[in-house]
């Protein structure tokens, strides 16, 4: 049985979805693997690592060839007429509902699997591909606060004076925001954190940082371990309540996201006004419209003095171990999903395991 992995071809994107060590450890388990030649040049993982690991360095016609293929991405138009027929996917699918692109690969006989839609059960939590990503993505996210705040982070005393702890203020306390506030806080930044759940005040006190307390009149807990959407009244008092601590910051992190839903405002134009000339606002939701309306995906804005940074895609800015981190979850995923026989190893029932069957996509 053939893995194949191709070079990701979307703009700005520099992860690749396996490893020389993980193409290592799925050859040692009798599979095959193709390469697209470069397909980790941007991650940093040259050919010649690949190659001594065992892989076969090949072009794109034949990484697409395999019984199943690997990617990080949402495939494009050209990915799946690439694709074989009757093979099995495995990467991102990025998508909610409806999708012309699911529906072309499953009407070539493809299986589906995406990675966003592994179950939040203890048994996945090594496959689980959003909470690897998102970790990365909150500890970037604070590396370019840094490096776009025109201030120190931590206090700093000198013989020229001293300067105060920067004021870090986080919203959202899910995987993203708790690495946000660890990372602020090893920074030497004075944090804070905010989330609609009530059972994140815990979690974020862990960390050294201090909690946000509001009365909404209701919880923003959702199944799964995700926030659900606020009733429009509750949005308003959040609101009202949260500004003036908003206006307060010096950094604000945005993590807050609702599966398949834009992503709530948080951080209103009048908030945006009263902040600090200078302040910086890192908005994690901008792809999904943004947890600030002032935000413009991709681009570093000014708005009122303060500079709002909408990157989408942090963990392609720390690729080498973002890959390195989403190849094992799949190669932990390919262990379930496979088992030995005489002729090698052959693939499991997917409909049998709950993970397989939740990842399974539908026609």
């Amino acid at each position: 049985m053939r893995i194949g992995i191709p070079r990701e071809t979307r703009p700005g994107e520099a992860r690749v979805a396996a490893t020389p060590e993980v193409v290592k450890r799925l050859i040692g388990k009798g599979l095959q693997v193709t390469l697209e030649g470069g397909a980790g040049e941007a991650a940093a993982y040259p050919d010649a690592d690949y190659a001594a690991a065992g892989a076969e360095i090949g072009d794109r016609a034949g990484a697409f060839g395999a019984e199943i293929l690997l990617k990080v991405r949402r495939p494009t138009d050209e990915d799946v007429a690439a694709m074989r027929p009757g093979g099995l996917y495995l990467g991102l699918i990025e998508s909610c509902g409806e999708d012309a692109t699911v529906s072309a690969m499953l009407a070539k006989g493809i299986r589906v699997l995406g990675m966003e839609r592994i179950p939040r059960i203890s048994r996945a939590q090594s496959m689980d591909a959003l909470s690897s990503q998102s970790n990365i993505a909150g500890y970037r996210a604070v590396v370019e606060a840094a490096a776009q705040y025109g201030r120190f982070l931590p206090m700093m005393m000198t013989s020229a004076g001293s300067a105060k702890p920067a004021r870090v203020v986080v919203l959202g306390a899910g995987v993203a925001g708790l690495q946000a506030i660890a990372t602020a806080r090893r920074l030497g930044a004075d944090v804070w954190g905010y989330d609609v759940r009530p059972e994140t005040r815990e979690q974020i006190q862990s960390l050294g940082a201090k909690p946000i307390d509001l009365d909404l009149g209701e919880s923003g807990a959702g199944e799964g371990g995700y926030a659900k959407e606020l009733s429009a009244e509750a949005k308003a008092r959040q609101q009202a309540a949260l500004g003036d601590e908003l206006a307060k910051a010096h950094i604000i992190v945005t993590t807050a996201l609702i599966p398949c839903r834009p992503a709530p405002v948080l951080i209103t134009e009048e908030v945006v006004q009263r902040m600090r000339p200078g302040s910086v606002i890192v908005d994690l939701a901008a792809a999904s419209g943004g947890n600030c309306p002032l935000t413009v995906p991709d681009q570093v804005v000014l708005r009122h003095g303060v500079k709002l940074v909408g990157h989408t895609n942090y963990p392609s800015m720390v690729a080498a171990d973002a890959s390195a981190f989403y190849a094992k979850n799949l190669a932990n995923l390919l262990d379930i999903m496979l088992e030995r026989s005489d002729a090698g190893p052959v693939l499991k029932d997917l409909e049998q395991d709950e993970i397989t069957r939740a990842m399974l996509a539908r026609g």
